[in-house]
């Protein structure tokens, strides 16, 4: 038997364990696990020189498929450049799993070369971390090596998942000889089977009863995958209680859920806009007394910071296992459940959330019934304002009008209510859907107005309207999400949302667009980024796999616009130099170094001609650069804001 056979055995154990994907990239202290994974006939390998950009294409991956990832690299610093996708991968809660190659202990801190201390590389933002034994002669130690591996693994998926590091000392010789055939025989593997948390009745009817007792609940959801149960269970759950739903655009709320649903009760998506509005007395009226939260982190600041102020007196979150965060300083409650059972259950209707691997289902459109009918707008039972043209920026929409009692048509819709409770609940659930119906029609008046500047939150907007069905959206970080968040989606498309806010870093957004698009090559990937986000990882495109389905939406402005835009920065007199990152550079010969199909604008007739092309299937991947001046895009976005303090408040 080969001295490196229990090194050999690695990638059978992740096959075993289903992991079909594993990004290397090249080195010599790494060749035996490099010739082993390369040699598995069930594991796709993928070599990216640059470990930063692999780690961030292993991210993408791995968050797309909703499975563990392998990552290989040599020793040294190259383990030290994934840090960044691990820090990401941990607070994003994605599955990877990391064998950093590294030499015998004997020789750490001796002078040798490419020899750092690798043991727990990356600390507090790893699971965990395991140290393959230098030698594998003894029964024992195969036997230890098999285990750790499948421990690794097991760990790297178990809710909430997260990034795991096997640091593998490795001694010469590297390379089988000459003719000599890997052994890939069966192993024996631990596995780890899912959970499946239910409450005892008793408690279920304790909390339908505080739910119904309490007319102001709300629920808010972070960042969560496109799920499609969690969809339809969370509609039921707010048309039987008439609860209002807010999510930002990466809860992936927005997405269609059934044909029967009630329209008016689809989540809530505007809060970025209405939550600006500086008027007390809708503040007031949004206030609530029991706040349900689950998933990950917010986008929105202005919500954020809303929910910290008006402090509700009782705050559940839903998560089935892990540390929670106490974001609005109000936790009260740690439900431990799923959030798709949490909902079903208070509606009767709990289903299991999870297929037989444990792994929640990837979005297809098929899964989702009625994934083609549109969603439909707020209906007349709600305000509905009368847009005149805007001929002044700052005033677009009226404030809207007071209504009736909100009556909702769904066979389901308050079915978990009596009367009074139902009438109690509608005086809350009002204000939400009236400021969200404010905001859809200003939003929709004020992008629409003529003789606009040239400016890239309008050219988003027309960019976001013609995406195409079924697109994965990769939204970097910086201002491409914000813009994002602010807009949302037309109605009833089908574009699920993937964007990196477990640390929010610029650093691999498009490296992660790039794992998304050769895990799904038959699915439109579109990155939408700004410049600076775009050059520092350039590395991305360095690889040799085709991604004819990856489109990127570049914001060239030529500087790190987000400083024009918030207080602090934009008021300093440093802002040019030491703030914005200016740089001239076009994204031409990138395009041309990776063979992008390339489409440069520079005005808004440029863009409408260049987008049905740039989008069209035919096209292949391709990169559209929007050429704009920073502080043009910062007036303009001024003047949104401007409009959105004011025309609220008009009568």
């Amino acid at each position: 038997m080969s001295s490196l056979q229990a090194v050999h055995n690695i990638p059978e154990i992740c096959a075993q364990l289903g992991i079909t994907d594993v990004v290397l990239s090249p080195g010599s202290r790494c060749a035996p696990l490099t010739i082993a994974f390369a040699r598995h006939p069930a594991i796709q390998v993928r070599t990216v020189p640059d470990e930063r950009a692999a780690a961030f294409i292993g991210l993408g991956l791995a968050q797309t498929q909703r499975r563990a990832v392998a990552l290989v690299c040599t020793s040294g610093t190259a383990g030290l450049n994934y840090a960044p996708a691990v820090a990401e991968a941990y607070f994003q809660q994605i599955p990877l799993v990391l064998f950093t190659a590294d030499r015998p202990p004997e020789w750490i801190d001796q002078l040798d070369g490419q020899t750092i201390r690798q043991t727990d590389l990356y600390g507090a933002h790893a699971k965990g971390t395991f140290t393959f034994p230098a030698d594998t002669a003894h029964t024992d130690a195969q036997w230890h090596a098999t285990r750790i591996v499948s421990e690794a693994i097991g760990l790297a998926e178990q809710f909430p998942a997260g990034p795991v590091q096997v640091n593998i000392p490795l001694r010469e010789p590297f390379y089988p000889k000459a003719g000599e055939e890997l052994q890939f025989g069966p192993i024996k593997v631990t596995r780890e089977l899912p959970s499946q948390a239910h409450l005892p009745a008793a408690v279920l009817d304790d909390l339908r009863a505080a739910i119904r007792s309490t007319n102001r609940v709300l629920v808010v959801g972070g960042q969560h995958p496109a799920d499609p149960k969690l969809l339809l269970a969370l509609r039921q759950f707010a048309a039987a209680y008439q609860v209002p739903v807010v999510g930002d655009l990466i809860a992936n709320l927005h997405l269609p859920a059934a044909p029967d649903y009630d329209q008016r009760l689809r989540p809530l998506g505007h809060q970025d806009v209405f939550m600006a509005v500086p008027e007390p007395g809708l503040k007031e009226a949004l206030k609530p007394e029991l706040l349900i939260t689950f998933g990950q982190s917010l986008i929105s600041k202005a919500l954020k910071l809303y929910l910290r102020n008006s402090r509700p007196a009782q705050h559940w979150h839903i998560q089935s296992a892990g540390a929670v965060a106490d974001t609005f300083q109000s936790l009260t409650k740690v439900v431990r459940m799923e959030p798709t059972t949490f909902f079903a259950s208070l509606t009767g209707k709990a289903h299991s959330t999870t297929d037989s691997t444990g792994a929640s289902e990837a979005l297809d459109p098929g899964l989702i019934p009625g994934a083609t009918t549109a969603m439909g707008g707020l209906t007349s039972a709600l305000p509905t304002p009368n847009h005149a043209t805007a001929q002044d920026a700052t005033r677009v929409a009226p404030r809207p009008a007071p209504t009736g009692p909100v009556r909702l048509t769904w066979a389901s819709s308050g079915s978990q209510l009596s009367e009074a409770e139902a009438t109690a609940k509608a005086t809350y659930l009002k204000p939400w859907l009236a400021a969200e119906n404010w905001a859809t029609g200003f939003l929709q008046e004020f992008m629409q107005q003529p003789n606009q500047p040239f400016n890239e939150f309008t050219a988003i907007y027309r960019a976001l309207q013609l995406l195409p069905d079924r697109t994965a959206l990769h939204l970097a970080n910086s201002m491409a999400v914000r813009y994002a968040n602010i807009l949302g989606l037309p109605a009833g498309r089908m574009v699920e949302i993937f964007a990196n806010r477990g640390t929010s870093g610029i650093d691999g957004c498009t490296s992660t667009a790039v794992g998304s698009a050769l895990a799904q090559p038959d699915r439109p990937v579109v990155l939408l980024t700004g410049d600076v986000a775009f050059f520092y990882d350039r590395n991305a495109f360095w690889h040799n796999y085709p991604t004819p389905n990856l489109r990127v939406i570049l914001l060239n402005n030529h500087a790190g616009g987000i400083f024009r835009m918030i207080d602090g920065p934009r008021q300093q007199p440093e802002l040019e130099e030491f703030f914005e990152t200016r740089q001239m550079l076009r994204a031409e010969n990138t395009a041309r170094d990776f063979n992008l199909r390339y489409f440069p604008v520079s005005s808004f007739a440029e863009l409408e001609s260049a987008l049905p092309v740039f989008f069209a299937p035919e096209s292949g991947a391709s990169l559209l650069e929007i050429t704009t001046d920073s502080p043009t895009n910062a007036k303009f976005f001024e003047q949104y804001r401007a409009a959105v303090r004011t025309s609220f408040s008009q009568s």
